[in-house]
């Protein structure tokens, strides 16, 4: 009898509520759906492991140390869904570890992030355009996403464009487009007040910090001092069950897409 496990895999967070209400949440949205497989957890960000275990006394997992666990466990068939938004850096980081022990599997399935095709950009656009709707003339959603230094950074502009006209908006803090071309923007949208909200997984340090924070370079801080008053939403978007259900529907498809001996 085949033996499956889901490794889900994110950045990961050091804010223990944000983890429960994203993460875990969506870990479990997955259990409903493949109650077969017995689903295991992975975070890519080093750092955030590291203080989880100093300040939580939680070990936490990075993948290659994940996937050691469940060839261990004499798993023979892997499935692995990344939580992360954007094809970037951290995804093809999980890719390699995947490709390094496919071997040691009758069948391995690799889903992509949340976006990878143009229907996955339709998708989030039309769920996005939803939020804080319906909004006043002079009212806005401003979305913070992550942003990455490889190809993957042109996202948040489509995402932007793609927005356009609907009175949602889409910057990034680490790459393009950053705030004070929002704020530009905004401002010649005759804008007054922004809900400001992150389009990441979960809402932790770059939320809190450079989002939200009472910092003078916070998007929160630069914002009013354009004369823009802030609502800042600290809800990541592994909240919204949407968003569980796109990541869902991404390994159903992709378990489709490959035959019975797998393939990445």
């Amino acid at each position: 009898m085949s033996k499956t496990a889901l490794l889900i895999v994110s950045f990961g967070t050091t804010y223990p509520e944000t983890r429960h209400q994203t993460i875990e949440a969506t870990e479990n949205a997955f259990r409903a759906v493949f109650p077969d497989a017995d689903v295991f957890r992975a975070f890519t960000s080093k750092i955030v492991v590291s203080r989880i275990k100093k300040n939580e006394g939680i070990t936490i997992d990075s993948p290659q140390q994940a996937l050691t666990k469940i060839v261990a466990a004499g798993y023979d068939t892997l499935y692995v869904q990344s939580l992360h938004l954007i094809p970037g850096i951290e995804f093809h980081q999980v890719e390699a570890a995947v490709q390094q022990v496919a071997s040691k599997f009758k069948r391995v399935v690799c889903s992509r992030p949340l976006l990878n095709d143009f229907a996955d950009y339709q998708a989030t656009v039309a769920f996005l355009k939803r939020i804080g709707s319906p909004l006043a003339a002079d009212e806005a959603v401003l979305f913070m996403g992550h942003g990455t230094a490889n190809s993957a950074f042109t996202a948040y502009a489509c995402l932007d464009h793609m927005l356009m006209g609907s009175q949602h908006f889409m910057g990034a803090v680490e790459s393009y487009p950053d705030i004070q071309f929002e704020i530009s923007r905004l401002q010649a949208a005759g804008i007054k007040k922004v809900r400001l909200q992150p389009f990441m997984l979960v809402a932790g340090n770059h939320a809190h910090n450079d989002m939200a924070s009472e910092a003078p370079d916070s998007w929160q801080s630069q914002l009013q001092r354009a004369g823009i008053e802030v609502d800042a939403q600290l809800k990541g978007m592994g909240e919204y069950p949407e968003i569980q259900q796109q990541f869902i529907t991404h390994l159903k498809r992709q378990l489709t897409a490959t035959d019975a001996k797998g393939g990445m």
